[in-house]
């Protein structure tokens, strides 16, 4: 797994990110998503490898080996602009200070807020099924609530600590087959950690209270992506089913927006490699 890739831990003040890095030419940044880390993409990394990318693969703050300050009562040490700030610094680090940009699911939404927060450091950005979250949050219906129950029930103090360690195996389903061996055994060691846990609720605690009102804060000063931005959807996912076209949304956040969807379940880094690089290689060019 990520063959020819070196990996190192990069302290950035109040949080030391892992990554795996490798390859030649121009940068590229991938971000993953719940309850996922770097190693998720050790399928699609190489295929851009090849195509002639320097690719960047961070465990986000407080996800697989990276750790990050301890959790704060108003969630403001794992809000996406504390990570964002995390990966603008890993990438200067690694000699890096323009860069193309991916992220899936919550690493999509920090994304976004870097690519807000940075403009001058991204050069382009793709997201992959996801919207921001103060979108989710606006157009909440039953079908939203009853599929995405998750959002609500991570935000609650102290209970879903207790309910997941319990029995992390049974809650953090996942296949060996479909994801590879050596990946699904990272995931599992990273979600078999209480303090990994602690930090990916975290996320979802700060995503319903100071991710969004830093979205809503943007969208009243006219804040958008101003870069071209790839908006890339799974089709066996629900965005579509609950949203209609994810490009009408993006419209209203980024100037120069296109995307469509791939034949894949959520996670489309491990599920259709192939369809997501060559995708994300067009986008990102030479």
């Amino acid at each position: 797994m990520f063959e020819g890739f070196e990996e190192e831990r990069i302290s950035v003040g109040e949080a030391t990110i892992f990554v795996r890095h490798g390859g030649g030419g121009p940068p590229v940044l991938l971000a993953h998503g719940h309850p996922r880390t770097s190693a998720t993409w050790h399928r699609v990394a190489p295929l851009l490898v090849a195509r002639g990318f320097t690719v960047v693969c961070p465990d986000l703050r407080g996800y697989g080996r990276s750790r990050g300050p301890a959790p704060t009562a108003d969630h403001r040490a794992h809000a996406k602009r504390a990570v964002a700030s995390d990966l603008v610094a890993v990438m200067k680090a690694l000699g890096h200070h323009r860069f193309r940009l991916a992220g899936h699911d919550r690493g999509g939404a920090v994304a976004l807020r870097l690519a807000l927060d940075h403009p001058d450091a991204v050069e382009r950005v793709a997201v992959l099924d996801c919207l921001p979250i103060s979108e989710h949050l606006a157009r909440i219906t039953p079908e939203f609530a009853t599929r995405w129950w998750h959002w609500f029930f991570f935000a609650q103090p102290g209970t879903p600590e207790r309910v997941i360690n319990a029995d992390p195996v049974s809650w953090y389903r996942g296949d060996p087959d479909r994801m590879g061996p050596e990946n699904h055994a990272e995931f599992r060691a990273a979600t078999g950690n209480p303090d990994v846990v602690r930090a990916m609720l975290e996320d979802y605690r700060a995503g319903l209270t100071v991710d969004r009102w830093d979205e809503e804060a943007d969208r009243a000063a006219g804040v958008r992506l101003r870069c071209p931005t790839l908006v890339l959807w799974s089709l066996r996912d629900d965005l579509e089913d609950l949203y209609g076209d994810p490009l009408a949304i993006w419209r209203d956040w980024a100037d120069d927006v296109r995307g469509h969807g791939i034949d894949s379940g959520h996670h489309v880094a491990e599920e259709a490699p192939e369809a997501l690089a060559d995708a994300l290689a067009g986008f990102f060019g030479p």
